[in-house]
């Protein structure tokens, strides 16, 4: 049977290479620009996953990061700071950031049962005690779901989607999406200037 530990820790993995995964062949330009109304993009997901890591699998359990990020010591992330790269912060910086947090993580897990006791600063104080299981699962949640968001980013800047995508030929898309749109079609918004009184 496996590990239910290993097996997260997998997950979390996995989750982390997806994610890492969408930044390789773009330029710096595209790494860091803004794709949705909201601002999301591929540099700031990479540096807020990065913070995360160190918080919860590391200051949690009394293993503060190694090194200070400015977005934590001036307050700013509180601001969404941690959701964009600055001018001078650089794709090397945040990625080689993120390896270092996770690295830091993962240090974490080979040294704690599941069940170890830890303590979130930045919650509230009546639930700030939890364990290592529950940050375990709530970082792969929250890996998981910021790489999803970076599958999406990534096809809005240079049309390469998830995994599977180099697995299927272009007609074949423009195919399957074809059926999507005629889906849809069936239900877009008529012009109520043309249909006739009822």
């Amino acid at each position: 049977m496996t590990d239910l530990k290993d097996e997260l820790h997998r997950k979390l993995q996995a989750a982390r290479a997806g994610m890492r995964s969408k930044l390789e062949g773009l330029s710096e330009y595209d790494r860091r620009r803004p794709m949705t109304a909201s601002g999301t993009n591929l540099l700031g997901l990479v540096k807020h996953l990065a913070g995360v890591e160190y918080a919860y699998l590391g200051e949690s359990f009394g293993r503060p990061a190694p090194e200070t990020m400015s977005w934590v010591e001036d307050g700013s992330v509180w601001d969404g700071a941690d959701m964009w790269a600055t001018a001078e912060e650089s794709s090397a910086y945040l990625i080689g950031l993120y390896e270092r947090a996770c690295r830091h993580s993962d240090q974490t897990l080979a040294e704690l049962e599941l069940d170890a006791p830890g303590s979130v600063p930045h919650w509230p104080e009546e639930r700030r005690a939890t364990t290592l299981g529950v940050l375990l699962i709530r970082m792969v949640a929250e890996t998981a779901q910021h790489a999803g968001h970076a599958d999406v980013v990534r096809e809005l800047i240079d049309g390469r989607g998830g995994p599977d995508h180099d697995e299927i030929d272009d007609v074949t898309w423009k195919s399957y999406l074809a059926k999507i749109q005629a889906a849809a079609d069936a239900y877009a918004p008529r012009d109520r200037e043309s249909e006739p009184p009822s």
